[in-house]
């Protein structure tokens, strides 16, 4: 996989602006700020092979503007009941205030906290706009992936629109989990960690793939 097509990721300041929107799906919210405070827990869905699945995810907000790829790996490793420490998983990636540099710092992580070697890899975007079989590739990928009881991390960059028509804008670069899918996977739930008011939201996934592209994701 090419690191020099995936862009650094740092949440800027703009990043974290966002208009109105309700939180949806199974995404309970906690501030990570107090480390002492224990996220509530969701009962996973399992609607496996009925074209709908959720996870249960134990949400906690990225405490500063860098954190987003660890943050993004932490509650994607909830799923998995695991609740790892943000500030260890961000020496592991190399995060520092220029944010987590791609997916593949991500992607090892992901494995040796799921216990397996080959549990994650990482995945390319690398055009400007995702086509029709980079699209049906990521599809494939998050339902797979979710089906086997574990979350997407994505590193997005760009501004998007949910279902319910509210904007969210990482011109900087972010990083996201994916939780979820609906309608066979031609849409899904997405866990951000830059605003516990926007904890969960759902998204098309062309939309997804147009956000990915240039960048990449981890995926089973």
């Amino acid at each position: 996989m090419r690191t020099d097509l995936i862009r650094k990721t740092a949440l800027t300041a703009a990043g974290l602006a966002f208009t109105g929107g309700a939180i949806v799906g199974p995404v309970t919210t906690a501030f990570a700020a107090p480390s002492t405070a224990k996220p509530a827990t969701q009962t996973q869905t399992d609607r496996k092979g009925h074209g709908e699945r959720e996870l249960g995810v134990r949400y906690e907000a990225q405490p500063n503007f860098y954190y987003c790829g660890p943050a993004a790996t932490r509650n994607a490793l909830s799923v998995q009941g695991k609740n790892i420490n943000v500030d260890d998983m961000a020496k592991e990636m190399g995060t520092t205030e220029a944010g987590t540099n791609s997916i593949n710092d991500i992607t090892p992580v992901l494995n040796k906290e799921t216990g397996k070697t080959d549990a994650y890899r990482s995945v390319e975007i690398s055009t400007p706009d995702a086509d029709a079989k980079q699209t049906d590739t990521l599809r494939a990928d998050i339902v797979k992936t979710v089906d086997n009881g574990r979350a997407v991390v994505a590193n997005i960059a760009g501004t998007s629109t949910d279902t319910d028509g509210t904007t969210h804008s990482y011109e900087g670069g972010h990083y996201i989990s994916v939780v979820g899918y609906h309608d066979n996977g031609n849409t899904v739930t997405i866990a951000d960690s830059a605003d516990p008011n926007q904890a969960a939201y759902q998204i098309t996934v062309e939309h997804l793939a147009d956000w990915i592209a240039t960048r990449g994701y981890a995926t089973s």
